[in-house]
């Protein structure tokens, strides 16, 4: 019996021992399978957020741009959905004041510093669209309001991407992968808004006197009283970038057959006139010619002059456009055959001329910010509008938080549009700066000095000093044309006091002079197209 004992106790031993044994070796070979390593997330897909918020910090633009308010921000972030692709704005609380454009009907605007909060939008329905959402304010003076939005309002956010990472925060939020794109430059190393003005005896790139058909007499100042123009001899360098230099001839072969459309402000205008001296060489060419009837762009009846103009060159099959969309949003009259009716500015809308011609352009160039001020919107009688209806949220009815929504809801539009046209390249340009110290537009401010007031021309940061901008386009294909720091430094370039006829007491700190700083973004356009 007791050898009969020990013998079963030996074979279930030596069970025990071959059962923990082959144990072994499915456990080393499960772990060293490529199938077990798939399903473990590698540390740059891990998403890390401190629970439940970030912090930002706007930069101010600098002294003389007495409207903007540099206070903190908190935004409170929605936990990140994972169940679908789809992302949600959490949009940055609002970015700058108000900032006034020195046009007709320019009024003061108001600044308020807000906080935001945006809760988790509801994904039971549609993806791209919110069901319900709610939206916290809290102004200075600690008053909190809260909005509800129902069903009805399901599009006021359609194809916003949520951005969690803004440039201001220490916050690093790696991308996952095939989900978010980047939009770096092809150079990794290349940062175009940092670096230095240097002087250059071979600028100005066109004739200030010479570019009369494409400039507007009011921003040409060797025109004007003006005598200085030392501020024409500066140009950029970007630090650790190799650029080409813009010549016609280059602009031209690389554009060959392609369209490029500035959509904006004034500013935009400025810019679209820059290169259109820039590409012609600031001279009367006879192979250059209006194409404005093809995108709709002819002088209405009784209007002064069209919404914008196109230009081609015969030579390449070059054209050159720009549309006047001063807040980059949807406007449509409510009463047609009423010449004083209300229009309706639709946030959550792209300009209906990027929506129709967007197909016949290879590269598009946006912006706004300046008329963005409770004065503006009523000289113009524009009423906003959401989901197709009359605003009722007394959030977006604050001029910020409504400027926001609008950058982010179309640079987002653009974005879902790029994979229906793969050659197309978007971008968004960043505010341009103000420069007027000791007062206002309409108080006596003045930019009148004849080299920059601060004496600095280098810019060593690497983030952005427009957050709205580097916020809307985070997580996109459409790429910052950031040109907001180093334009900062120039503020000797303004219109200032001259004039075609001078006004006493007025001077223009918001646009500049052309030959000038505007020709310098088209550089940087240029080295990125």
């Amino acid at each position: 019996m007791k050898g009969g004992y020990n013998g079963l106790r030996a074979k279930q031993l030596s069970l025990f021992l071959m059962a923990v044994f082959c144990t072994s070796i499915l456990i080393f070979g499960w772990v060293k399978s490529p199938i077990f390593a798939s399903l473990i997330p590698p540390k740059s897909r891990v998403v890390n957020l401190p629970p439940g918020m970030l912090y930002a910090q706007e930069n101010q633009l600098g002294e003389g741009l007495n409207d903007l308010d540099g206070v903190s921000k908190r935004v409170d972030l929605p936990e990140p959905d994972h169940t679908t692709n789809i992302d949600f704005i959490t949009s940055e609380a609002v970015e700058e004041a108000n900032e006034r454009e020195l046009e007709e009907g320019a009024s003061d605007s108001h600044v308020q510093s807000k906080r935001i909060d945006l809760q988790e939008p509801d994904h039971s329905t549609n993806n791209n669209s919110f069901t319900s959402e709610s939206l916290m304010i809290q102004e200075t003076t600690g008053k909190a309001v809260e909005v509800s939005h129902g069903e009805n309002s399901s599009k006021i956010t359609e194809d916003l991407v949520a951005h969690q990472n803004f440039a201001s925060t220490n916050i690093s939020l790696e991308r996952r992968e095939n989900n978010i794109l980047t939009t770096k430059n092809e150079n990794q190393d290349c940062n175009y808004a940092k670096g230095k003005w240097i002087t250059d005896d071979n600028r100005p790139l066109y004739s200030g006197f010479g570019c009369k058909k494409w400039l507007s007499p009011m921003w040409a100042c060797r025109l004007t009283q003006r005598t200085d123009f030392a501020y024409e001899k500066l140009r950029w360098q970007p630090k650790d970038c190799k650029t080409k230099d813009f010549t016609s001839s280059n602009y031209l072969r690389r554009m060959q057959g392609k369209t490029l459309a500035f959509i904006g402000d004034s500013l935009g205008r400025q810019q679209f006139q820059s290169l259109m001296c820039m590409v012609s060489g600031g001279e009367e060419r006879p192979d250059v010619i209006d194409v404005g009837n093809e995108f709709g762009l002819v002088k209405p009846h009784g209007h002064g002059r069209p919404d914008g103009w196109a230009y081609r060159f015969l030579s390449t099959n070059s054209t050159i456009l720009y549309y006047w969309s001063a807040t980059l949003c949807d406007l449509e009259p409510l009463d047609i055959n009423n010449p004083t009716t209300e229009v309706a500015m639709h946030l959550d809308r792209p300009p209906a001329f990027l929506q129709h011609f967007i197909s016949k352009f290879d590269v598009v160039v946006l912006n706004t910010g300046h008329h963005w001020n409770r004065g503006k919107l009523n000289n113009n009688r524009w009423v906003m509008h959401i989901g197709g209806k009359r605003n009722t949220n007394r959030k977006l009815a604050d001029i910020g938080s409504a400027k926001n929504f609008t950058v982010y809801s179309t640079v987002h539009w653009l974005n879902s549009e790029l994979p229906k046209f793969p050659g197309l390249k978007a971008f968004y340009r960043s505010i341009s700066p103000r420069h007027f110290f000791n007062g206002e537009w309409n108080t006596g401010g003045t930019c009148d000095n004849t080299s920059p007031r601060s004496g600095e021309l280098e810019v060593l940061q690497d983030e952005s000093a427009d957050l709205l901008a580097a916020g809307s386009v985070k997580g996109t294909q459409v790429k910052l044309l950031d040109i907001t720091a180093l334009s900062q430094l120039r503020d000797e370039g303004h219109i200032s006091r001259y004039s075609i006829k001078a006004t006493p007491g007025v001077q223009d700190c918001l646009h500049w002079c052309l030959p000038g700083v505007p020709d310098t973004w088209n550089e940087l356009l240029f080295a990125q197209i």
